[in-house]
């Protein structure tokens, strides 16, 4: 994107809120439209695919404090200038030459009369990169922004721990010029204005001044040659696959922080961090109560009277566990060290509770049997309502 464009675009009606929405209602709009336009979520759609492109893009400017208020002072200068109205629509008085709806044109203001220095015939977006950057230092390409995306894993792999792909559409370093902005067989040379430093001094009278270079736009350097595919930035929106580390353990909602993974930096800076929600699907079998594995076992009323051994489930194969006789329903059980893995080292355990579990129904052997079995039970006397007496 283009200086000029980056300042004629309405980042805010892109995300579909307004210029006084705070970064919390910037984000939750972002992450909506970013579910509901995301390219695995419309496959073959190429309007979704630059839609989703352009929320992006939007979301790189306005998440970021400083460059949302470069950008709102930018579009705030130009539209006390004539160049547009705080809708969108331009101001020329009537002509229909050298704009674009929600653009500014030339004809209709003098730039170098607005910023008291002369244009140089060049694009009126070339005058921001030093537009907002007057102090002593240069004005370095920056680092890229960080940027959120979310996932969904199954129960047992966030559990475990696993390697897992996930897909991205964001800006990343040009793979035609790796970043550096030039042509490839070119490279960017020190700016010779001002040596590379990204600032040049004067004198005003009694006063020094030291302000970014306007050749180089504080960077120090010059690109004679752009590359064709980035315009020169070093960056493009593409997709790309990131093999993301869960690590065992990992809890429904937690975040993780990927390095450099992010948007991009302009000219070869450094990329931003990737940070990945991590969403985690219910499993049918295991629950979880914090590093501890939860199950609930079925069992028949005699394993509970008599005792048993339980074979049960656990995240690797079966573990037995001795069931005493005379064992309640509901009681649960602990086994330790063979829950979910924790980040320090070890493991939580694993509680077992024990369900009776009722037949639907029964052969005439096994109501014969059971039958003589409430027999005996009333000749011994056992009442299990024994407290409700006079209730």
């Amino acid at each position: 994107m283009t200086q000029r464009e980056w300042v004629e675009r309405d980042f805010y009606a892109d995300l579909g809120v307004t210029s006084t929405a705070t970064a919390d209602e910037i984000k939750k709009a972002y992450r909506k439209l970013a579910r509901e336009l995301h390219p695995d979520a419309n496959p073959g759609d190429e309007a979704a695919e630059e839609r989703f492109k352009r929320v992006s893009e939007a979301y790189t400017v306005l998440a970021d404090a400083e460059k949302r208020k470069e950008y709102d002072e930018a579009r705030r200068i130009f539209s006390a200038a004539g160049g547009f109205s705080p809708g969108g629509g331009s101001r020329t008085g009537g002509r229909t030459g050298g704009f674009s709806p929600g653009g500014f044109s030339t004809a209709d203001f003098d730039l170098g009369d607005l910023f008291g220095q002369a244009t140089g015939g060049g694009d009126a977006g070339d005058i921001f990169g030093g537009l907002f950057n007057r102090g002593t230092r240069p004005s370095r390409p920056s680092r890229g922004n960080d940027i959120e995306t979310e996932m969904t894993i199954d129960f047992r792999e966030a559990a475990r721990g696993s390697v897992l792909p996930i897909r991205l559409t964001s800006p990343s370093p040009c793979i035609t010029c790796h970043g550096s902005g030039a042509r490839p067989g070119t490279s960017p040379k020190v700016c010779a204005r001002c040596n590379g430093s990204g600032v040049v001094s004067r004198n005003q009278g009694h006063f020094g001044f030291s302000e970014p270079c306007v050749d180089c736009r504080g960077t120090g350097s010059i690109v004679d040659s752009p590359c064709t595919d980035c315009s020169g930035t070093g960056v493009t929106t593409r997709e790309r696959t990131i093999s993301v580390r869960v690590p065992s353990g990992v809890k429904d909602g937690q975040r993780i922080r990927l390095a450099g993974q992010g948007q991009a930096g302009m000219r070869g800076a450094p990329s931003g961090d990737l940070y990945v929600t991590v969403h985690v699907r219910p499993d049918r079998v295991f629950g979880r109560d914090g590093d501890n594995l939860t199950v609930t076992a079925p069992v028949t009323f005699g394993e509970l009277a008599l005792g048993t051994t339980l074979h049960v489930p656990t995240l690797d194969n079966k573990v037995g566990v001795k069931v005493p006789a005379g064992t309640k329903d509901g009681r649960t059980l602990r086994v330790r060290g063979r829950g979910v893995p924790k980040r320090s080292g070890g493991a939580g355990d694993l509680l077992v509770t024990v369900r009776v579990a009722v037949p639907n129904q029964l052969d005439s052997a096994a109501k014969d049997a059971l039958e003589t079995y409430i027999k005996a039970e009333k000749e011994s006397g056992f009442d299990p309502r024994a407290d409700w007496a006079g209730a």
